[in-house]
């Protein structure tokens, strides 16, 4: 439990010696302090919401004035922010949810932290497909950090899926270019050049003659498919969809479904073909 309440005898370990491994919210509040009142429900709201990351230390300046005095309290509530050992922020008086957040932020990890070093973490190991969602929520949660989006773009690159990564870099103004900016622009280009197999080259060729050839269009978007241009064999997939829907069993529509699936769920690519296929269907 991350909120407690305070007296002299657990104030050294509960409030100084805890805040060297997290943040340690201090509220001062009494009985008969009407702001109080209104304060801790909040206070205890927000803390809540961090129990890896933020203390509430309630104390009672009625109860413990010894402790009230020491922390140099003067009115209540006062609320004070304790890290590793020494007071860093604060306010006196009840004050709006809002900006409380905004002076928390400032000391508080932020949720998409933890998502990005996962991430990470990921990218390190090459598991390319499972840290592209994090790295997507993170880009999110962040408020689309250009440092995120290069990553993004980075790994975008390793799957072959050249048009989001560049996407994404084009997001990214000239002074936020990073060395992973560098580092996915290269890898961009790498993947241009040695796009398309021979195999590719000769599917594509066979399309472009014939596009209305359902075996055709077929084996070249689940070519496509494999050498990760899915934006391209989706759009195949749903014009031949289109076109004819008993087509092989149904397979341009099973073809589609299994590339979806893979993309998983949330992928921007998914959920507009998603759509896609949904309104063709019903």
């Amino acid at each position: 439990m991350n909120i407690i309440d305070v007296t002299a005898e657990n104030a050294q370990q509960q409030v100084i010696d805890a805040s060297f491994g997290k943040l340690v919210m201090v509220d001062f509040w009494a009985d008969w302090c009407e702001p109080c009142k209104s304060l801790m429900p909040l206070l205890e709201k927000i803390a809540a919401e961090y129990p890896d990351n933020l203390v509430l230390a309630k104390i009672n300046a009625d109860d413990q004035q010894m402790l009230a005095s020491q922390f140099g309290v003067r009115s209540l509530p006062t609320v004070m922010l304790i890290k590793d050992g020494q007071p860093v922020d604060g306010f006196t008086g009840a004050q709006p949810e809002a900006q409380i957040r905004e002076m928390l932020d400032k000391y508080l990890p932020k949720a998409w932290e933890a998502t990005l070093g996962q991430a990470r973490a990921l990218l390190d190991e090459a598991s390319y497909s499972e840290a592209l969602p994090l790295l997507r929520q993170a880009l999110e949660e962040s408020n689309q950090m250009p440092q995120i989006a290069s990553l993004t773009a980075l790994c975008y690159a390793e799957l072959n899926r050249v048009e989001e990564a560049e996407a994404l870099l084009a997001s990214v103004k000239l002074a936020e270019q990073d060395g992973i900016y560098e580092q996915a622009v290269a890898l961009v280009e790498l993947k241009k050049q040695s796009a398309g197999s021979p195999e590719l080259e000769k599917l594509a060729a066979a399309y472009e003659q014939n596009p209305a050839d359902n075996e055709t269009a077929y084996a070249y978007a689940l070519q496509l498919n494999a050498e990760g241009q899915h934006r391209q064999a989706l759009e195949i997939l749903l014009e031949l969809f289109k076109r004819d829907r008993a087509f092989n069993d149904g397979a341009a529509r099973k073809a589609m479904t299994d590339i979806l699936a893979t993309l998983g769920k949330g992928d921007p690519l998914a959920v507009e073909y998603q759509r896609k296929l949904f309104t063709l269907l019903y």
